[in-house]
């Protein structure tokens, strides 16, 4: 293995999503169809929760509409973004850390672990995702960015599902080089 490469693409643009909303901006249509399109989000829909039900949620949320869907996984996404639009501070502090993330330093861990890797580099895609903690794609770990914890007291310490963000990379692009 050579590589582990981190991609912030939807993040990025959710973040000026989630500026504007909480200004009272309204975004347009375009540009929530453009993120719902992507394609690393694309990986992440199924059967309950496509393009059309990411772009239903946030163009209620930024409208100001009331929400309402049968669907758990929309009701979800619904409520993280909101809580992103409620408080930037909190949200900045979400995307700071994994912005300057390089995991390249993680390999000799990994080479440890896995004699035989199937990929040379894996992609480590955080995605603003409905009730998933991550997903495995051909040589993608998308990890739902909803699922970073921070420390509130500025100890900068990160955590996915109660593991420190290293360790939990190095966990699921270790699953990602054994799958058969």
């Amino acid at each position: 293995m050579k590589r582990i490469s981190i991609k912030l693409d939807t993040v990025e643009s959710m973040l000026f999503y989630w500026q504007a909303t909480s200004e009272r901006e309204k975004v347009g249509e375009a540009y929530l169809n453009e993120i719902a399109n992507h394609r690393d989000m694309k990986k992440t829909y199924d059967q309950e929760f496509n393009e059309e039900s990411f772009r239903k949620v946030l163009s209620a949320i930024s409208n100001r509409e009331p929400f309402n869907s049968d669907l758990k996984k929309e009701r979800v996404f619904w409520n993280t973004n909101m809580w992103m639009t409620e408080d930037m501070e909190f949200t900045r502090m979400m995307v700071a850390p994994i912005k300057v993330l390089n995991a390249d330093h993680l390999l000799p861990k990994i080479e440890k672990a896995v004699k035989n890797p199937k990929y040379e580099e894996v992609e480590v895609v955080f995605v603003p995702g409905h009730d998933f903690e991550y997903l495995l794609y051909e040589n993608q770990v998308l990890i739902n960015f909803f699922k970073v914890q921070v420390d509130l007291y500025g100890e900068n310490k990160i955590e996915i599902a109660g593991t420190p963000l290293e360790d939990y990379l190095v966990e699921k692009i270790i699953e990602i080089q054994s799958q058969s």
